[in-house]
């Protein structure tokens, strides 16, 4: 079990690499480090910056994509999913779903191609999923950039979820209010969606990724559930409540993106718009 000064000690060399962009040594590397004691240093990690002048708007969720779990583990495969704060400096909407995004010195940027819902109603801590459902006022596109303040993304689940859950930024496509008819059938209809995922560099356009909405838990809605119940189980951690932002996971994998590129979106099986976004330094 870590030490309280172990973990704040974790939690100010995890915010120094987000804002410097530099690379640490996982902490699972030289100590024992459970998801229990990751989330006490991600509610640090929350304080610090809420002391620093951030705000918190909502959570991501990550690892909610069964598909691509396998891919990461240092020693061995993530297996569940695991969530993290975002904040007002974090999350950047896309008028007309476009934007120029500076990446600055996020560490080893990467980005995933998720969907994002937003909170109208708290949800009752027994609600079902259907009442879940009518909680949600809008739904949207989203890119999130995760990062990794790792060498070659190399960690296991725990150093993860201290790492502010890789979370580096969201941009948050045009909203989609959810009729009383769309409610009924939504996680149907995003289970069976799909985006492709494009980029163009150096004036050349590659088709990089293809996903689907079932790969997220069967459905983000069901992305949304499964975070909520997290949180009835977890101390220390505010509840979902009415205005917050959720991004509830990848879609593909994760892909590297740098300064110079434009990167774009296509669904189908639903009507949402894609995103087109430009990356600069």
């Amino acid at each position: 079990m870590l030490l309280v000064s172990q973990k704040n000690t974790f939690a100010h060399a995890l915010l120094a690499s987000l804002a410097g962009g530099g690379l640490m040594q996982p902490p699972s590397v030289s100590a024992e480090l459970d998801p229990e004691g990751a989330y006490d240093i991600a509610r640090i990690v929350m304080n610090i910056r809420i002391s620093e002048g951030e705000v918190p708007v909502g959570r991501k969720i990550g690892f909610s994509n069964r598909q691509m779990r396998p891919r990461y583990g240092r020693q061995q495969p993530v297996t569940s999913p695991m969530w993290a704060m975002m904040y007002d400096r974090t999350v950047h909407f896309a008028p007309a779903n476009r934007l120029s995004f500076s990446l600055g010195t996020l560490p080893q940027p990467r980005l995933e191609p998720e969907l994002v819902f937003r909170l109208c109603a708290t949800p009752a801590p027994d609600c079902t999923v259907f009442e879940l459902i009518d909680c949600i006022e809008w739904m949207a596109h989203g890119f999130e950039i995760v990062v990794s303040p790792f060498p070659d993304w190399s960690f296991e689940l725990p150093d993860a979820i201290a790492a502010f859950g890789l979370h580096g930024a969201l941009i948050v496509g045009e909203p989609h209010t959810l009729s009383a008819k769309s409610r009924l059938n939504i996680g149907e209809v995003l289970r069976h969606a799909s985006v492709s995922l494009s980029r163009c560099a150096d004036g050349e356009a590659t088709m990089v990724a293809t996903g689907f909405g079932r790969y997220v838990l069967d459905s983000p809605v069901l992305a949304l559930w499964d975070l909520h119940q997290r949180l009835r189980r977890q101390q220390g951690f505010p509840p979902l409540k009415a205005g917050e932002l959720i991004t509830t996971g990848s879609w593909t994998d994760t892909h590297p993106v740098r300064a110079g590129e434009r990167w774009t979106s296509a669904f189908a099986s639903v009507n949402i718009p894609g995103l087109c976004v430009d990356f600069c330094a």
